[in-house]
């Protein structure tokens, strides 16, 4: 999985922003696994977080002449997806996710064994944890502790303050340590 965003000249954004489309292709064919993988892991489903990503490139698109630079390209693009993936998945909330213990059968066991498993099964096991959490928490756990963010960067790119940030972080992790351990209990 690619979470990373290549190099974007400032000349081939200032071409994008002014319609050049080979230009602007330029600046999806860079950016478009980053933002299908931020998507993603707000999202938690591969269709949802390709439809996120359409909206985000046409977020891009239409606004890419706003951006000023004050900011790099890649938080302003963060700020995007993330804003995109948490109203999708707001408004998208309704629908069933599967609970966590279902799906590991309420038993799983997290232990030194987990270190073993797969990649394919550590993603799996990462999508349906943070399909446990709310949208903004998920964000916060995102950018964070997959992408690396620090808390200034993760409120510029969520347009928020530090300080609600470092809340919904700390109600994630309490959140997910509490899914952890309740999982221990029940395997006692």
């Amino acid at each position: 999985m690619k979470d990373t965003m290549e190099d974007i000249t400032k000349d081939t954004l200032i071409r994008a922003s002014q319609g050049d489309m080979p230009a602007f292709e330029d600046v999806y064919k860079a950016s478009s696994s980053f933002v299908y993988n931020v998507a993603l892991r707000v999202v938690n489903n591969r269709e949802d977080a390709l439809e996120v990503s359409q909206e985000v490139f046409m977020t891009i698109y239409y606004k890419l002449k706003t951006f000023r630079f004050e900011s790099s390209f890649k938080t302003w693009v963060y700020r995007i997806t993330a804003n995109c993936a948490i109203n999708f998945a707001k408004k998208n909330s309704k629908t069933k996710t599967v609970p966590f213990e279902e799906a590991y059968g309420g038993g799983a066991v997290f232990n030194d064994a987990q270190k073993n498993l797969d990649q394919e099964h550590q993603e799996k096991l990462v999508e349906n944890l943070l399909g446990e959490l709310n949208a903004d928490q998920r964000a916060c756990v995102v950018l964070r502790d997959i992408q690396g963010l620090s808390y200034e960067e993760m409120a510029q790119a969520l347009n928020i303050n530090v300080n609600t940030v470092r809340s919904r972080l700390k109600r994630a992790r309490e959140k997910l340590l509490s899914l952890s351990n309740r999982v221990n209990y029940e395997k006692v």
